[in-house]
């Protein structure tokens, strides 16, 4: 039996958000969109009962991006999905799984089993913070209960495992009802928070300035010597610790995702059957957007998620940690640069003190800050590839989409193969670049830091999500106005 007939009827059998038998009006996707998003913050800020102050957590480094929030109902985040799409999609592109990608029927096929993983990650990143320790009840509750701490605990992993069911079911939502996708619309939430509080709070941090910006700089003109700031250490406490660089590598990186984003290649394209109706399929630097950058960082996440368990175990040999930050041994190398304070051989040295561990040497910030490169700008090609594979996005169905359009390039036959050739001209090496591309911006952009705290991940993500979600809402309204183009976009 082939794949499709063993796990097909089962996959179907499971829950989901039934689709839109027509056409969603534009106003009806925009409400949905925006209920969904007060609905996420919300649940962002219900604390998950039970819960001790003195819990760790194991994904504050990567919350930028995995759209969680620490405590709360939505601890695990877009985390579970994520991990479940990067187990599938090296599944299908080593040939382990296979799957034919331009098939309708084996697209579904994958859709179905990738929500059935996500159920399982969700316990599976639920249960290793819980049985490690990390997660732990409050004795008060417990005996105000009148229950054991292993009742409490339950309740807790119901609650996380519930919160990463409804993340699902929200994510699917928006995919079906709204405007782009919800695992885009959480980041976008999570991150765009991240930066208005480093722009506007006054609460001081551990080094006794304000954690925003500008009150942080009101604080440094009032108390801070003139002199002081024009020395060179001075320069370099404004640079890193007035936030200066953060600033400049926000704003840079906002300027550079908007003109990457609108950098593209444009093939001509005709109507066979109207004479004189002219198109463009445009083929974009970014072509598998920026999305495949979770993913890879995903992978780091859950590469440092084993490195945390074995060391609460007492077991040693990957490295040691302070926290849920890896200080030596291999996880050391493997973890994600996410400021200054990484890579920066003073700075490195002043954060170790605070952790009571040795610093490391030159060599091995510097060989640290190569193998995050290493693993961006690889990760971001090979995860670039694997996207348009199992997104539909790849020269055969992106060919199959045109010719069904009814167009075709001018001075050539009109047929799927020899739209598909001129498609793999272009696809597959803009692909590459721009994956490449995008994790060498990650990386400039996690070295310099940004703004809040959100990370060069985060930050990217964010604003190429919401450039592209512009364009979708411009899509939208235009689909509206001309309805035979939904034709064309596969709305109907």
């Amino acid at each position: 039996m082939s794949l499709r007939e063993t796990f097909g009827p089962f996959f179907n059998r499971l829950p989901a958000v039934a689709g839109p038998e027509g056409h969603v009006h534009f106003k009806n996707k925009l409400m949905w969109t925006l209920t969904i998003l007060i609905l996420y913050f919300a649940l962002a800020n219900v604390p998950l009962f039970g819960l001790s102050e003195s819990s760790i957590d194991l994904f504050e480094q990567y919350r930028a991006f995995f759209a969680g929030a620490s405590g709360s109902l939505m601890l695990l985040g877009i985390g579970p999905i994520v991990t479940a799409s990067i187990v599938l999609q090296l599944l299908v592109g080593a040939d382990v799984i296979k799957l034919n990608m331009s098939d309708p029927a084996d697209q579904a096929l994958f859709q179905g089993a990738q929500k059935f993983l996500v159920f399982v990650m969700i316990v599976v990143e639920a249960l290793p913070q819980i049985l490690g320790g990390y997660i732990l009840p409050d004795p008060n509750i417990a005996a105000s209960l009148g229950v054991g701490l292993g009742v409490v605990t339950f309740i807790i992993f119901l609650q996380i495992c519930i919160g990463g069911v409804l993340i699902l079911f929200m994510d699917e939502i928006v995919s079906k009802w709204g405007i782009g996708s919800g695992v885009g619309l959480f980041i976008v939430a999570g991150v765009s928070q991240q930066i208005v509080t480093g722009l506007i709070n006054w609460i001081p941090d551990s080094s006794g300035l304000p954690v925003g910006i500008i009150p942080k700089w009101l604080y440094i003109a009032q108390n801070v010597d003139a002199g002081y700031l024009l020395s060179a250490d001075g320069v370099l406490f404004m640079l890193v610790n007035g936030g200066l660089l953060a600033l400049v590598s926000t704003v840079a990186i906002f300027l550079i995702v908007v003109f990457v984003e609108s950098t593209r290649i444009e093939i001509p394209l005709s109507h066979s059957a109207v004479k004189g109706a002219r198109g463009r399929f445009p083929v974009k630097l970014i072509y598998a957007s920026v999305l495949p950058m979770i993913l890879v960082r995903a992978l780091q996440a859950n590469i440092q998620l084993i490195g945390l368990l074995l060391a609460g175990r007492g077991i040693t040999v990957l490295g040691e940690y302070s926290g849920s930050k890896p200080v030596n041994g291999i996880m050391y190398y493997l973890a994600p640069i996410n400021s200054p304070y990484d890579w920066i051989p003073s700075l490195v040295r002043e954060n170790f003190a605070s952790y009571g561990y040795a610093a490391p040497a030159t060599w091995q910030i510097g060989l640290h800050v190569f193998m995050d490169a290493f693993i961006l700008i690889a990760g971001g090609i090979i995860f670039a590839l694997f996207w348009i594979e199992t997104t539909g996005m790849g020269a055969k169905p992106t060919a199959r989409k045109v010719f069904n359009s009814g167009m075709q390039i001018p001075g050539f036959r009109r047929n799927v193969g020899s739209i598909e050739k001129v498609m793999l001209r272009y696809i597959p090496k803009v692909t590459v670049i721009g994956g490449a591309f995008i994790g060498a911006l990650t990386l400039i952009a996690s070295l310099m830091g940004t703004l809040g705290g959100a990370g060069g991940t985060g930050l990217l993500l964010t604003v190429s999500i919401v450039y592209r979600l512009y364009e979708d809402i411009a899509s939208e309204q235009l689909m509206e106005m001309h309805p035979m183009m939904r034709s064309f976009f596969g709305q109907e």
